[in-house]
């Protein structure tokens, strides 16, 4: 079995810092990320950048056919004013147009790495709840003891 790897890298200026778009396509997968590099770099910063730090980049790999699909698995009674929101969404993004496939990509990773902290900030805060509810419960049990 043989699979094609390729990688690009791609150095623009979006009008504030220069940045790197890391593309890396593996057989039928695709992933892209982003890198600031701040100033304009030179070619000896872009090669060392490569070097060093290609092989720690997070691409967010997925199959070609994922980057279309929504990540709502659900499918059950949904909240009608969702429904219309999301179809409002989907068809301003039809007007603006697609964008490129990278642009697609990072839109993917980003909206997956928001879902990932905002789980993690649900679980803190669950734990600090729980913490909380425990000490109340212990002063409490503390508070009648002996009586």
């Amino acid at each position: 079995m043989q699979v094609n790897t390729s990688s690009t890298l791609t150095v623009l200026h979006d009008g504030q810092f220069w940045v790197g778009i890391c593309e890396q396509r593996d057989g039928s997968r695709y992933g892209a990320c982003r890198f600031v590099f701040g100033p304009e770099p030179k070619d000896e910063e872009v090669l060392a950048f490569v070097c060093r730090h290609w092989d720690r980049l997070d691409f967010r790999m997925r199959d070609e056919g994922d980057a279309a699909e929504n990540g709502s698995a659900s499918v059950g009674a949904r909240n009608p004013k969702r429904a219309q929101r999301e179809a409002r969404k989907t068809l301003e993004a039809a007007r603006r147009g697609v964008g490129t496939k990278a642009q697609q990509a990072l839109s993917a990773a980003y909206e997956e790495r928001k879902d990932e902290r905002r789980s993690n900030a649900r679980e803190l805060r669950e734990a600090e709840e729980r913490r909380a509810f425990e000490l109340r419960t212990l002063k409490r049990k503390r508070k009648h003891r002996g009586h």
